[in-house]
């Protein structure tokens, strides 16, 4: 472990040495370009210059110099940042850390893992018996399985029941997902001793057969583990948008995998807790955390799930996203759909970052919401050149060098997603319908911003799906 992390930082050191050489030499260079650049004619009235040649190689350098640097540096903090955490022994402001876990837990046998799932439903008639079957169908069988009924007008309660698990339905709620959690938790956790997971499960999803043996396996080994969140993948069908979301869904789970397991986000679609971290998010609702006190899942909020990840971290949590804990889950069925679930998510979690403001914990969110920024801009910027360049001359003019960049981005789509299969693979390829989707996700971080800056009440929005053949990817 002592080799791996020295080789971390070194790849870390090296980068940004690489960077600042880099950039370095940028700047030192006095080469200037000897070509002139050439006109053309926007609509017939604006005058536009161009040139065919790649940039100047300090140009490239510098580039390359500035993204290396940023890299470097996040990174770095990132990395001290969760070292802080895992070596702390400040029970007061990281009560989860696991050093402090750790220390009060050692030489207690608190018995053998156990795991209560919780499924919240609202109704879910079409969904519930899949997700379910998933769950009785495991290797390591749950010993408790409760289907939370949330305000259901269907048959969802019914088919639970005649399925042989637990039903609590809520009274009063009107806090949506958060507010029926927190009722169930409110009744289970009490019972619950040190080993005794509590795991939350969306009703939309199925576990790979292997998921609650990992999960054990795990808490059982390491005591001072928090959460483990599931790896999700798409469901199959819905046509182009749900190859365009299985495709997103198979980058991000690279990502992780690249990450050795470390999470942005505990997903809703399956992440098991020890009742030791929910309960300390109650407790410290209102002093350490936003939120009212005592409520394990903030009401207030559009994205549970991503706040209850700032809320875990904030108090010096350990959480991960294995890559042994996969699920598949839903796709949105078209364009409406999948635009009010993105709009939610990103107002979410650009509303969850306000709430907890510049924490150490929140360091890595913040970068990463920039980098979205960025990533709007420059692609906005891309087609904007396109169109300007399709309107300007009269027959197409090849850029070899960006002809060689667009390449190899070509290359990287199709790699990322190499896993999802040929369709995958196929549409990664093609490069512009998903530059298109990319532009749609710009769209809906943009409507996000300009809702929050205007003070826009945002809405949740429950899409009620059709069941789906699911397949869990290995």
């Amino acid at each position: 472990m002592r080799g791996l992390q020295r080789a971390v930082g070194a790849l870390i050191f090296g980068t940004a040495l690489a960077g600042a050489g880099l950039l370095g030499w940028s700047v030192s260079d006095t080469a200037s370009r000897s070509d002139e650049p050439a006109d053309g004619i926007v609509f017939g009235i604006w005058h536009l210059l161009y040139d065919t040649e790649a940039p100047t190689l300090p140009t490239l350098a510098a580039a390359a110099g500035l993204a290396l640097l940023f890299a470097a540096g996040v990174a770095l903090l990132e990395r001290r940042i969760a070292n802080r955490a895992r070596r702390s022994d400040d029970g007061h402001l990281l009560p989860l850390s696991p050093r402090h876990v750790m220390a009060e837990t050692r030489g207690i046998f608190h018995g053998p893992v156990t795991l209560t799932v919780l499924v919240p439903a609202h109704n879910e008639e079409e969904a519930i018996s899949g997700t379910l079957a998933s769950l009785l169908e495991q290797s390591h069988r749950p010993e408790r399985v409760i289907v939370v009924a949330d305000n259901c007008t269907d048959r969802t309660a019914e088919i639970a029941r005649s399925l042989g698990v637990e039903v609590v339905e809520t009274i009063g709620n009107t806090h949506k997902k958060a507010g029926a959690l927190n009722q169930a938790l409110t009744r289970i956790l009490p019972g619950q001793g040190e080993n005794d997971l509590v795991m939350v499960m969306d009703a939309d999803t199925s576990l790979d057969e292997g998921f609650l043996a990992s999960v054990v396996r795990r808490m059982t080994e390491d005591r001072g583990l928090m959460a483990i969140g599931g790896l999700f993948y798409g469901e199959e069908g819905k046509g182009l948008i749900g190859q365009f979301q299985r495709n997103e869904y198979t980058r991000y789970g690279r990502d992780l995998l690249r990450r050795r397991g470390r999470v942005f986000v505990l997903t809703g679609t399956a992440t098991a807790f020890r009742p030791r971290a929910l309960r300390t998010v109650a407790a410290e609702r209102g002093a350490i955390l936003p939120g009212v006190p005592g409520d394990v899942y903030d009401t207030l909020v559009l994205t549970e799930d991503n706040e209850i990840t700032l809320a875990l971290k904030t108090l010096g949590g350990l959480v991960m996203s294995p890559s042994d804990c996969t699920v598949v889950t839903e796709v949105m069925p078209d364009w409406r759909a999948l635009w009010a679930q993105r709009l939610r998510w990103q107002r979410g979690a650009l509303e969850n970052l306000g709430e907890y403001g510049m924490r150490p914990a929140t360091f890595r969110y913040w970068a990463q919401q920039l980098g979205i920024g960025y990533g709007v801009i420059a692609l906005g910027s891309y087609l904007l050149l396109m169109v300007l360049m399709l309107t300007s001359f009269d027959e197409w003019i090849w850029f070899p060098f960006w002809l060689g960049t667009g390449l190899i981005f070509t290359v990287e789509r199709i790699v990322t997603v190499w896993r999802g299969g040929w369709r995958a693979r196929l549409l990664a390829a093609s490069l512009f319908p998903e530059l298109f989707y990319a532009l749609f996700l710009d769209i809906v971080y943009l409507k996000g911003i300009i809702d929050m800056s205007t003070g826009r009440t945002a809405a949740w929005k429950h899409v009620v799906q059709t069941p789906t053949a699911a397949r869990v990817k290995a």
